[in-house]
Formats: structure tokens, C-alpha cells, sequence
């Protein structure tokens, strides 16, 4: 029974013992007496009752406040005392019931404060050896973590669900830039961990290749790998090689086969979008066993995009096929008419003109369809030298440590865009620069080089500047045709190879106004993605240690059946914790979204890497009470993208997860009013930390984020916005999964009914 009810009861009861004694003998002797009697004790009774009830009922008051009042120090106060041992038993060790009330209770509050001070003493110590014995585990595993990020590959490991277990950040920046239309903006949402590999590339192709490798391992192949190529729903092509990740030590009967894995479904079912909670694989085993020996629990693969080296090779052969059938007829014409000059040397005079006017036309013809083809292809007749796209400013930073290295000449930095990329040879490029270096010091004896990186149109100017003696353009000419010859290093390059190689120019120039002189080196710029570029300089700037791995995800199985299954247990599910800003909080009287925030939880973690922020232009002006709030103003929203275009994207970000906000329902009205409008529709179950809390508190006075975070021992930053309230509201959620377990709350459908019979789940929005 609840604490309250349990108080009603009591006060009824003492209502009762106060007044019921009286009104019984009143009524027995009342009974028992005669009419005579019976006047006489109305007379007597009947003036006195209000003074007697007036006595009665401020008795009954007294006693009620001297109940509630026990009641309050003793029942309600020993209730809130035992949610804080709660606390202090799991989800905040550092909790202390605060020693208030009367001294009884307050001597328990000492006492159990004593008990979990020894209690975390012991935890420490213990805690203490376990994080000793796992060091050199945790050191392996962020090693290989470090590794993964910085190859120049993209890699993804999934289990044999095709469940992404671990990608790294070469594969992360590869499919983003695959993504299309919406999902683009949401940082990548076609990869994270959890997520199926099957919404990126074909189920068949992986199944297929994954017999192949099974077939080779029972053949003893040392090498077990598939290549295969395969294109993107965008059109893109990947060229990929498959490794498995084998276990050994297994003993028994093969429990599965790569046979097992799922056919792919028919088309229009959506079985390409399996999330964690989807299920490809009905009946697959743990492993596929290969004898007693090896089983394969799941799969590498490195994946390289080769659609721009396809387009490459496709526009060589176009070139090739026009030089031949073009030129095929011309060259037949002018044979002919050749031989026919020979063999009639007396041939008329308007004859010979005649034949003489089809050579020159032919001949013209074939120039200017040369110069057309040249004009036309001239990216693809580059040379097939294999050049890279990298930053400007690391190529002039490695060409000035080596020429500080070589030479001992200072070198300074002048107007450098570091925003400026290139295709070149690294390595030919810093010899160039060093050897012009070089000879500008040993003929000119230059003092000091600087360094100057610009760009014009599809053009990068890498310039060398010195002052002093100026150069002629003769001695620029000699040195183009030399070796690259510094000191004792050699090379059989010239600098005009290394210039053609790049399809570029150099050429000397005066600075009269400045009186410098200056060696231009002019390059292409490389195509290169701004979001490329961003996640880059972002991941150089990052933690070594990457967040895009869970090896645990290894023994992890997809249920049957492709939604999300309530009774599944909690910690078994992947959620999307989200959060809105908003013009305001009437969602029903125009208020429009201005923020989305997420971040995914997956195994029981939270993703900061995989997560979804986007600003949206609400096309409504901002309430000045709310900018005050969240800190979004007009020129932050202007020329953001609308929420046609955000919400889809959203959509898909939290597609099979199930969704968790605080006061769930303000967020949900905002969504579920688009739906319509837009097309989609918010489909799966959502819980919320705040109905959560009021299931593991109800005694607490605050359900507010701060207070919840508070109890739980949670630091709040980067309240109200979209995306600090996701994560510390995701925070706030995995602390509250062990402490719904301890009130025998397990699945999904347990959370949702209990929530559902709290006060605020009434709220409507």
C-alpha cells in the first residue's frame, strides 16, 4: 500500500477511536432510557452539542496534525532514506542520506552513512586490483583502437549479422561522403556501431563471399579472403577484400554454416535497414563452425572507393577510341590520295591541286580533331604516375623541415591558405623544392627562403622567395633540364619531369615594389570534399583513442522478427536520446523546432561520435524569452536547412532504436504534428527519464534533468542545447537501467507500462 493512502487510512482510523466511543454511549443510553428521561437528556444534550463538537473536531485536527506530523518524520522520512541507500548501493556510491528528522532517525541515517563509507572502502580496493589486473587488456585494446583510426583504409569489422562492431575513421569519412540526399548532414548515419552493413552494401554479395572464404578454410588456404567489387545506392563503386576473424578452440559439432545467413529479402520489404534490434538471420548459430577447431565469428573488411580511378580509366579509353575511329577514315584518304600522286607523277595540273587540296583538308581535319581530343581528355592523358590528394600546407611544412635539414637554410612562412589541397607526388615535389633550394644557395648565396601558399581558380601557387641577386630566366631554363642532385643525394629526375608529371607550370618572376624575386611552382588543386576536410582537421584534433569500437558486440544476436521486440530486455537494446530547442512551448499554436540534438546508446554505452546536431531555419521569428534560454538567435538559423529536410534525416538516424527524451511527450508533439506534413512517422517506443525517475523516486519533490543528474552523481554541461540535454539526459538513462532492474523492472514492456501509471505521464502537450 502507498504511503499515502496508508495515511488516510490512519487518519480515519483515529477519527474514529475519537469519536465513535462517545457516540456509542450516547446511543446505548439514549436506548435504555425512558420518555421521560429521553426529554430531560435532549434538553440537556441538545445545547451543549455544538460546543461538544466544536471540542471534538479540534481534538480530531490536533491529532491529525500530530499523525501527519509523525508520519512525515517517520514513514516518509525512512521511504526517502531508502531510495538514497538505493542510490549509494548502485547508481551514486557517493550519496549520503542527509541525518534530518527525529533522533531516532537520524542516528540510522550516522549508522548507514558509517556502512557505506566501509562499503566503498572495500569497492575501492577491489576496484583497485581489477583495474591493475586489466591495464595490459586495456592497453591491447586501445592500441589496435589507435591503429585502426590512422590507416589510410577504411575497415569495418561486423559480426556475422553484419552487425558493425568497429569502423574507423578512414571508413567513416569514405561512407558519409557516400551518403545521399538528407542523411549527408547527420554526420553519416549509414555506419555506427550496431547499425547493419547491409543498409551500405549488398546482403548477397557479403553472403556470397563469405562461402567462398568457408570453402577456402576447408581447404587449408593460408591466405582465407574474398575480393569483390560492388556499388553504393549512390552509385558509387567500392572495391572490397574480406577477411574473417576466427576463434579458435572450439570443440563439438558445427552448430552453422555460412549457408544459414539470411537470403536477401524481396524488394520494397526494407530488409537492406536492419538495425540492432533487427533480426537478418533466423537460426544462425553463434559461429559458424569449421571443424572442431576454428569457428568464424564475424568478418574484416577493407574498403576502398575506386568510382573516381573507374571514371579515370573510362575517360582514357573514350580518348583512345576517338583518336582511333576518328582519325581511321582521314588516314585512308590521305594514303589514297598519296599513292595516287605517286603512281600518276604526269598527272594534270587541277588534278595534282585537286589531290594535293584532300591531303591539306584531311590533314587539318585530323589536327584539329587532335587539338579537340587533347582539349577535351586533358585531365585523362596525364600521366599514370600515382598521385594523392593532400593538404598544401603539410607538403611546403615537410619541404621546409628538409631544406632546414639539408641545407641549414632559415625558412620562413608567408600568406599560407591552409585550406588548400593538391594532387601531387609528395615526394617528387619536396625534392623540387629543395633542389631549386639548393641551387639558389649555392650560386646566389641566398640567405633566407620563404615559403608562399596561394591559390587562383583550380590553380595552387607554391612560391620560393628571396631577396638579393635576381635570376634570369636562361639559368631557370638550365636548371629545369639538370638532375635533382643535392649534396650527396640523387636523383634521375629532372626538374621539368616533375613538373610535367603534375601537368603544371613553373616560371621565375621580380617583386621590383618589394625587391624580391620569386620561383612560382604552379599545381592543381585536388577535388577534395569540404566535409572531408572537417573531419579530418576534427580527428587530428581528437582523442587518440577512437569511440568507433565494441568488441563486445561479437556475442551479441539479433532477435527474430525486424521491429523492436517489448519484451526484450533493456540492456539489450539500442536507443536514439534525443532533444529540442523551440520558438517556444506551445507546439500547438505555431511553435516550430530550431534544434535537433541526438547520440546513440549502444551496449549499454553512449556514443558521443555517432550523433545527429543540426540547427533549423523555423521560418517564424525567435521569441526574444527564448533566445535568452537557449542561446539560438535569428543569424544562427538563417540559411540553415528547414525541417522538411532536417526531420527525414532524423528519421533515419533513429531508425530501429527505440527513442528517450526528458518529457518525452513536449518533444513528441513537435515531431508527431510534421508527420503528416512530412512524410514520416516516429513508429517506435519511447521512454522517458522523467516518467522513468518518478517509477524509481516517487518520493523525491524534483524530477527536473539538473535534480535527477544531481542524485545520480552526473555532471551537467552544455545545458539547453539540442545536443547537451541528449547526452546528459542519455547519462541520466544508463544509470537508471540498474536501478529499474532492482525494482524487477527488466523489459522494454515493464518500463513502459510503469511509467505510464505515474502522475506525469497525464501531461499532454
Amino acid at each position: 500500500m502507498k504511503a499515502r493512502l496508508r495515511f488516510i487510512l490512519a487518519a480515519c482510523v483515529l477519527g474514529l477511536l475519537m469519536t465513535g466511543p462517545f457516540a456509542l454511549t450516547g446511543l446505548l443510553l439514549f436506548a435504555d432510557a425512558k420518555d421521560a428521561e429521553r426529554a430531560a437528556f435532549a434538553q440537556f444534550l441538545v445545547p451543549r452539542l455544538p460546543v461538544g463538537g466544536v471540542i471534538t473536531l479540534l481534538g480530531l485536527v490536533a491529532g491529525v496534525l500530530l499523525l501527519r506530523g509523525l508520519f512525515q518524520q517517520y514513514v516518509q522520512g525512512l521511504s526517502r532514506m531508502a531510495e538514497t541507500l538505493r542510490l549509494m548501493l548502485g547508481a551514486n556510491r557517493n550519496f549520503r542520506v542527509a541525518p534530518e528528522g527525529p533522533p531516532e532517525v537520524r542516528e540510522l541515517a550516522r549508522a548507514a552513512n558509517d556502512l557505506a563509507q566501509q562499503r566503498d572502502e572495500l569497492l575501492n580496493d577491489v576496484e583497485a586490483q581489477i583495474r591493475t589486473a586489466k591495464a595490459t587488456v586495456e592497453e591491447e585494446k586501445n592500441r589496435l583502437a589507435a591503429l585502426m583510426s590512422e590507416l589510410a583504409l577504411g575497415v569495418v569489422v561486423c559480426n556475422l549479422d553484419g552487425r558493425i562492431l568497429l569502423y574507423n575513421s578512414r571508413a567513416r569519412l569514405q561512407f558519409k561522403a557516400l551518403a545521399q540526399g538528407p542523411t549527408s548532414m547527420s554526420g553519416g548515419a549509414l555506419i555506427g556501431l550496431g547499425r547493419s552493413i547491409f543498409s551500405i552494401l549488398e546482403r548477397g554479395q557479403i553472403t556470397h563471399s563469405l562461402e567462398n572464404i568457408q570453402q577456402r578454410l576447408r581447404r587449408g588456404s593460408a591466405e582465407p579472403t574474398a575480393n569483390f567489387i560492388t556499388s553504393t545506392r549512390g552509385g558509387q563503386l567500392l572495391r572490397a577484400q574480406m577477411a574473417p576473424v576466427l576463434r579458435t578452440g572450439a570443440t563439438g559439432p558445427a552448430t552453422a554454416t555460412v549457408d544459414s545467413l539470411p537470403p536477401a529479402p524481396p524488394p520494397g520489404e526494407g530488409g537492406d535497414n536492419v538495425g540492432s534490434q533487427a533480426a537478418p538471420a533466423q537460426g544462425v548459430a553463434a559461429a559458424t563452425m569449421l571443424g572442431a577447431e576454428l569457428q568464424v565469428t564475424g568478418y574484416v573488411l577493407t574498403i576502398e572507393n575506386i568510382t573516381r580511378n573507374f571514371e579515370r580509366e573510362a575517360e582514357r579509353d573514350q580518348v583512345l577510341q576517338s583518336l582511333t575511329d576518328g582519325n581511321r577514315a582521314a588516314l585512308a584518304n590521305l594514303r589514297a590520295a598519296v599513292e595516287t600522286l605517286i603512281d600518276s607523277p604526269e598527272m594534270e595540273v587541277d588534278y595534282r591541286e585537286r589531290f594535293t587540296r584532300v591531303i591539306a583538308d584531311e590533314a587539318s581535319a585530323m589536327s584539329q580533331r587532335l587539338e579537340t581530343t587533347m582539349s577535351g581528355f586533358a585531365d585523362s592523358l596525364k600521366t599514370r604516375w600515382p598521385l594523392e590528394d593532400v593538404l598544401a600546407i603539410d607538403i611546403v611544412a615537410a619541404a621546409a623541415r628538409r631544406v632546414a635539414d639539408r641545407l641549414h637554410l632559415p625558412i620562413k612562412n608567408e600568406d599560407q591558405d591552409t585550406s588548400l589541397w593538391i594532387r601531387v607526388d609528395s615526394f617528387a615535389l619536396i625534392q623540387a623544392i629543395t633542389f631549386l633550394a639548393s641551387r639558389l644557395q649555392d650560386h646566389y648565396a641566398i640567405r633566407e627562403l620563404r615559403l608562399r601558399l596561394s591559390a587562383e581558380g583550380k590553380m595552387v601557387f607554391v612560391d620560393l622567395i628571396w631577396s638579393g641577386t635576381p635570376v634570369s630566366s636562361e639559368t631557370l631554363y638550365t636548371w629545369e633540364l639538370e638532375p635533382m642532385n643535392v649534396g650527396a643525394e640523387t636523383s634521375p629526375l629532372t626538374l621539368r619531369d616533375v613538373v610535367d608529371r603534375h601537368s603544371g607550370e613553373i616560371w621565375y618572376q621580380r617583386d621590383k615594389a618589394a625587391h624580391n624575386a620569386f620561383f612560382r611552382i604552379v599545381l592543381p588543386a585536388a577535388v577534395t570534399p569540404d566535409v572531408q576536410t572537417i573531419d579530418q582537421t576534427q580527428h587530428l584534433h581528437s582523442d587518440s583513442r577512437p569511440e568507433y569500437y565494441d568488441f563486445d558486440l561479437f556475442a551479441a544476436r539479433d532477435a527474430e522478427g525486424s521491429g523492436i521486440d517489448p519484451d526484450r530486455r533493456l540492456t539489450d537494446l539500442a536507443y536514439s536520446v534525443f532533444d529540442t530547442e523551440t520558438t517556444g512551448l506551445q507546439p500547438s499554436n505555431g511553435d516550430e523546432i530550431i534544434q535537433l540534438g541526438a547520440v546513440r546508446i549502444v551496449n549499454n554505452r553512449l556514443l558521443r561520435q555517432e550523433i545527429f546536431d543540426q540547427l533549423v531555419d523555423p521560418v517564424i521569428p525567435l521569441k526574444p524569452e527564448g533566445i535568452l534560454i537557449h542561446g539560438i538567435t535569428e543569424a544562427m538559423v538563417n540559411g540553415q536547412p528547414r525541417l522538411d529536410v532536417v526531420l527525414p534525416a532524423f528519421h533515419e538516424f533513429c531508425a530501429e532504436t527505440v527513442l528517450v527524451a526528458h518529457n518525452a511527450s513536449f518533444d513528441m508533439r513537435f515531431l508527431q504534428l510534421k508527420e503528416d506534413s512530412l512524410g514520416v512517422r516516429f513508429t517506435q517506443p519511447v521512454l522517458d527519464t522523467l516518467l522513468l525517475s518518478a517509477v524509481i523516486h516517487p518520493n523525491q519533490e524534483s524530477h527536473r534533468l539538473e535534480s535527477i543528474a544531481e542524485r545520480l552523481g552526473i555532471n551537467v554541461i552544455g545545458r539547453h542545447t539540442a545536443l547537451g540535454d541528449a547526452y546528459v539526459t542519455g547519462e541520466v538513462f544508463l544509470k537508471m537501467i540498474p536501478l529499474l532492474a532492482d525494482m524487477g523492472i527488466l523489459t522494454l514492456r515493464q518500463a513502459l507500462d510503469a511509467a505510464q501509471k505515474t502522475y506525469f505521464a497525464r501531461v499532454k502537450y
